[in-house]
């Protein structure tokens, strides 16, 4: 966890003296989400065959996402802020943070039971709260010219959640792997160095983030939001691997990723939807700076797994 930290203080450091400004901010992000993620994604999955994916992790890990997503809906109602506050507290910040944590403590290993989650941890919840959001903004519209048609809403939540920088790349390299194929080193090698960028270009991102975040507005339903999404869910998904005979480096890796806080994604949704903006930013940064104690704790107790 000390390179993490390091690297997380450095793009806070940096962005409090001035040297890095928000649009650079905005346009840093494109670059690790656009560029080094799908280049370290399809590395490590190009040499995945299908038949040796374990989708059981994956399966402790969606039990507990749908106890959260389900008692969130549950207990706020079917509307829009039900659907975002759900999002808040399962999806979380694989990519930027979960992907250079998992890679430092297990490497490949680690690394690929995390890619196979991948494969359907973007497509499921991004597509299920699409989906939520969507049907609740046309029972809002009840009745007008802009209701929406269901089977159009589904389409729509499938295309946007396939179509991501995420899964895609995943995609493409698991099939790319299927042929027996090599990729020539004139594009190997740029995709390992592309790869290799990505752990301290994406630490460095969450720094510069962290510091230009206000959390103190909605402190209380924030740190409520970032109990559930760092303590709770870890907590679900650690009973859950137990239950269907998990252990070692495939659970400890679920569980380290289930602690991990809120992702950006649930901003970007809460701002599409206009729904808890101020809530959902104030969430994503109190959770992040809490998961620096909490991710720390959940890494302490995974040999135990």
């Amino acid at each position: 966890m000390g390179p993490v930290i390091a690297l997380v203080a450095t793009g806070f450091v940096v962005a409090r003296l001035r040297w890095v400004g928000a649009p650079a901010v905005k346009d840093l992000s494109n670059l690790v989400f656009l560029v080094l993620t799908p280049a370290l994604l399809f590395r490590t999955m190009s040499k995945v065959q299908v038949q040796q994916l374990d989708f059981r992790p994956v399966a402790a890990y969606f039990l507990a996402v749908l106890v959260i997503f389900a008692g969130t809906l549950l207990a706020c109602g079917f509307n829009r802020r039900a659907a975002v506050l759900a999002l808040a507290t399962t999806f979380g910040n694989t990519v930027m943070i979960g992907t250079p944590l998992i890679a430092l403590a297990w490497g490949e290993p680690g690394l690929v039971t995390l890619f196979t989650l991948y494969t359907v941890h973007t497509v499921v919840l991004l597509t299920s709260a699409t989906m939520v959001l969507e049907l609740a903004v046309m029972r809002e519209a009840a009745g007008s010219a802009q209701q929406r048609h269901p089977g159009a809403t589904v389409l729509k939540a499938l295309r946007n959640s396939l179509l991501h920088p995420v899964p895609l790349p995943i995609v493409a390299a698991l099939a790319f792997a299927q042929t027996g194929l090599v990729l020539p080193a004139i594009l190997a090698r740029p995709l390992e160095l592309l790869a290799g960028a990505f752990t301290p270009m994406s630490l460095i991102l969450v720094g510069l983030t962290l510091a230009s975040t206000s959390w103190s507005v909605h402190w209380r339903g924030a740190l409520a939001l970032s109990a559930v999404k760092n303590l709770l869910h870890p907590l679900l998904v650690a009973i859950a691997g137990w239950l269907l005979g998990l252990s070692g480096v495939p659970l400890a890796v679920m569980v380290v990723v289930a602690s991990l806080p809120i992702g950006a994604n649930v901003f970007l949704f809460s701002q599409r939807y206009q729904v808890a903006e101020d809530l959902i930013t104030a969430s994503v940064g109190l959770s992040t700076l809490l998961a620096i104690g909490s991710v720390a704790f959940v890494l302490g107790l995974a040999p135990l797994l």
